[in-house]
């Protein structure tokens, strides 16, 4: 089963879902800004995640209106505490199967990871 941390406001979260849909691929969609993860929840994510942990953080104008720049979020422990106070700074979509993740951007990653 693919696990899809969503965000319905997000058109490149709804494409994976409808990748996901078009390839027939079952997944469970976890919409991240209702029930956010918990810091056990990320720390587990972020051992699965195959891209920089820093990159599950967007770099979006709220970011920016935090007062906040790419050295607080340069460690496992920065990200994680950043996105347990701030659910919508995480990037979107991520995909979790298995033992991997990735964040779904560009868009023609989800494909290939649906795949595998």
């Amino acid at each position: 089963m693919t696990t899809v941390l969503h965000n319905k406001a997000c058109s490149t979260s709804r494409a994976a879902l409808d990748t996901a849909a078009a390839e027939g691929v079952e997944v469970e969609v976890h919409d991240y800004l209702k029930k956010p993860l918990t810091e056990s929840e990320l720390r587990d994510l972020i051992g699965k995640l195959e891209d920089p942990v820093t990159d599950l953080v967007r770099r979006d104008p709220y970011f920016k209106g935090l007062g906040l720049s790419d050295a607080d979020v340069q460690s496992e422990d920065q990200v994680i505490a950043l996105l347990v106070e701030h659910p919508r700074l995480m990037q979107r979509p991520v995909l979790v199967k298995g033992d991997r993740a990735i964040i779904g951007r560009p868009k023609d990653r989800v494909a290939p990871f649906l795949a595998d």
